[in-house]
């Protein structure tokens, strides 16, 4: 490691001697061989972090350059092996918040991608959600990316930010719920469908969601989803029963009553319930969803209705409450 160390330091100061000078060349050079060690050796990763290469690399972001995208990717081999370092950075998601709005599409995905690899740490979720500007970047990046990698990476970090509860309501009132829904609408791609049909999923685990779904015909989209054939992959059809299960343990009474609205909807779901090649994952969301439905379509079984939709979020830790973080099951 003391080796690792040496050669950390060493590139790093070339890094430092050039932007001290304002070598732009020099500067996307350096910053370039940096990049490529950080991929070609996961060792060096920490010592690179440990030697002050984030706070050079992350000035890099701030002003579009030529050495952005390296910088970006550099940020993102880093933070696979120092998520610590690259946090306790100051200015560093100021910076990924600016390469994200950049029209540099390659430094925005690669910004999207660290901004994820940040959030495998659970303590790092509430931090990232209480940057307004960093999850409206990626709700943005949804609306603009023209690309798959690009969507597919803003659609895992805004995935792991809505597994801390409270940022749901924050990801509502920034429009992601419109956003992700454009988005099931018009990307035909069944990759993107997946991931952005789980995003949904946890978004609907806020009482702030219902209104939004109401208001893009989302209960409609689900169900249409949830229906045999609707979906291109089971996974899809899955992660619409499990958006509307959340829904509806979120949303309570008024929510079941939407869903129930919804023509076809409880054939859907109960056909999900039955459905032999189904996994054991979408079997389950929808059972619970279908005894929701069941609970919910007779008034004098109303106080039933609540007790079983509080039953759920003790009982299932695959269920999004507004008062329990969930995980993607």
């Amino acid at each position: 490691m003391e080796v690792k160390l040496h050669a950390a330091r060493s590139l790093v100061g070339r890094l430092r001697g050039a932007a001290a000078v304002h070598d732009g060349a020099a500067t996307a050079v350096a910053i370039a061989e940096i990049r490529h060690a950080t991929k070609d050796d996961p060792d060096i990763r920490a010592p690179l972090a440990d030697a002050g290469a984030v706070p050079f690399l992350a000035a890099q972001l701030t002003a579009p350059s030529a050495a952005s995208e390296d910088a970006a990717a550099a940020l993102l081999n880093i933070s696979i092996s120092a998520r610590g370092q690259l946090m306790s950075a100051p200015g560093l998601l100021d910076a990924l918040t600016a390469a994200l709005r950049a029209d540099e599409y390659c430094a925005a995905h690669h910004a999207a991608a660290t901004v994820y690899s940040l959030l495998c740490v659970e303590a790092n979720r509430p931090v990232v959600g209480a940057r307004r500007p960093l999850l409206a970047a990626l709700v943005s990046l949804l609306r603009a990316a023209p690309n798959t990698r690009a969507t597919k990476d803003a659609l895992k970090a805004l995935f792991a930010v809505a597994l801390h509860p409270p940022n749901r309501a924050t990801l509502v009132g920034l429009g992601a719920v419109q956003a992700l829904f454009a988005l099931i609408m018009t990307d035909g791609r069944s990759g993107i469908m997946e991931d952005a049909t789980a995003v949904v999923a946890q978004v609907a685990g806020c009482a702030e969601s219902l209104d939004a779904f109401t208001r893009m015909s989302g209960l409609r989209i689900l169900v249409d989803l949830v229906e045999q054939g609707g979906a291109s992959t089971p996974r899809t059809r899955e992660n619409a029963a499990a958006a509307l299960l959340n829904l509806v343990v979120a949303g309570g009474e008024r929510a079941v009553a939407e869903v129930i609205a919804v023509g076809g909807a409880e054939d859907a779901v109960r056909e999900l319930a039955e459905d032999s090649t189904a996994s054991a994952r979408g079997k389950g969301k929808a059972e619970s969803l279908l005894q929701a439905l069941e609970c919910g379509g007779a008034r004098r079984r109303e106080h039933r209705l609540a007790d079983f939709l509080n039953g759920l979020v003790q009982s299932d830790p695959y269920i999004s409450s507004p008062a329990s973080a969930s995980t993607h099951g």
